[in-house]
């Protein structure tokens, strides 16, 4: 899709995400596109955020009070002042950076920003990368100009906000990005068997326990051919080590992998768990997968997560409860023993994959400023371009709204 910005047009812009690597890697995506397009990006995060590696030089950081709101509500107090301390620190933000527009990618330090961000009638948005609409973003979703998904069909989204949906997809690393250009790896009846395994930044035991023995537990013929990469914990990297010894499976494990890219692009089939990013990695590639929902996962949103790219055909899931050597093998097996079955469910992953998320995330953010909000990609029928008028108030008329809102 191409921009109707003028060349040379150069704005402000807010980012507001949480800590962790499911809010913040599309939050740097979508500053990647933006200051391509000669923009200036602000970001607003917790702490955890601030230090994450990957974030651009250019972007920065500021990190305000945000508050969480658990089960106790012996807790809120302290949660609603620590909202209204980083809402009137955005407030201040914002009248010295003057943004175009605010971006919320989810998570508790989302919060604050984006609630200045309406008190003063700047155009906001709110992008949600998973399949069900997170807590922040369902208590947003009301008060922002725009809602950006990931997903064509996103779970506890109310059908009175759908007027204000876009599917853009979930932006993606370039050097992610990049590998759709390449083809899927030769897969043929005798050549390796190249299968990744992660479990998130944190890597996950179940994954530990369970895939060495699910792997040794396929046909020779198949057996024989594995070469294995495996992410884990800490503490759990020389149980593994011993296991796939054990089973004369050749693996290279680690806690991290910097490259984890290019193991991506050596890929033959992906086991591990169903974050957003995860999901967003694998279609943008083509990589077909064997995914295991996290159970905790709040609404349990890994499972619904899965639902497109299994519905396709590019991906199996299979829940954790349900996830034994045995299971695996025989999920294994039905995606592998074919080498064009595995072809196959790699077209399929690649055909879920939103390439243009980025680009056609930051031509709807960049809308906002003008008169009309550009109509990116209408979820269901389709809409005029104009279908939501966003002014950005002048600074006399912010600055004083921004007056009442901290009265």
């Amino acid at each position: 899709m191409t921009s109707n910005v003028p060349t040379g047009a150069s704005r402000h812009f807010v980012l507001a995400a949480g800590g962790t690597g499911g809010h913040l890697i599309p939050a740097f995506a979508l500053a990647a596109e933006l200051h391509a397009r000669g923009h200036h990006i602000a970001l607003i995060t917790d702490e955890r955020g601030a230090a994450i590696p990957g974030k651009p030089d250019y972007l920065t950081a500021h990190v305000l009070p945000a508050g969480r709101f658990g089960k106790n509500p012996l807790g809120w107090p302290a949660g609603i002042r620590a909202v209204l301390e980083g809402r009137s620190m955005a407030l201040r933000l914002f009248d010295a950076f003057e943004p175009s527009a605010i971006i919320g990618f989810g998570g508790y330090p989302a919060l604050p920003a984006l609630l200045a961000a309406t008190a003063v009638k700047l155009p906001s948005v709110v992008h949600e990368q998973n399949a069900v609409l997170g807590r922040v973003n369902r208590l947003l979703a009301g008060r922002v100009d725009a809602i950006a998904t990931s997903y064509n069909k996103v779970d506890r989204l109310k059908p009175k906000h759908a007027a204000k949906v876009h599917l853009t997809g979930n932006p993606v690393r370039a050097e992610v990005l990049a590998l759709r250009e390449q083809d899927f790896p030769a897969f043929t009846d005798d050549g390796l068997l190249r299968v990744l395994v992660t479990g998130g930044s944190q890597g996950a035991r179940v994954l530990s326990d369970i895939v060495p023995d699910g792997l040794s537990m396929l046909p020779p013929a198949l057996r024989q051919r594995l070469q294995v990469t495996q992410q884990c914990r800490p503490e759990d990297i020389e149980a593994v080590r011993m296991r796939y010894a054990s089973h004369g499976i050749p693996a290279e494990l680690g806690t991290y992998f910097e490259d984890m890219h290019e193991r991506l692009a050596d890929a033959h089939l992906f086991i591990g768990r169903a974050g957003a990013s995860t999901i967003a990695e694998l279609t943008a590639v083509g990589r077909p997968a064997i995914l295991v929902p996290l159970p905790i996962a709040t609404d349990d949103h890994q499972a619904v997560n899965t639902r497109e790219m299994v519905k396709a055909g590019g991906a199996r899931m299979i829940r954790q409860e349900a996830f034994t050597a045995k299971e695996l093998a025989k999920q294994i097996q039905a995606m592998a023993m074919n080498p064009a079955s595995l072809a196959n469910a790699a077209h399929c992953a690649f055909n879920c994959g939103r390439p243009d998320a980025a680009k056609d995330l930051a031509d709807l953010v960049e809308s906002m400023s003008r008169i009309d909000l550009m109509d990116v990609i209408r979820v269901g029928e389709a809409a005029p371009r104009a279908a939501h008028a966003a002014t950005r108030p002048q600074t006399a008329t912010r600055k004083a709204a921004k007056d009442r809102a901290e009265a």
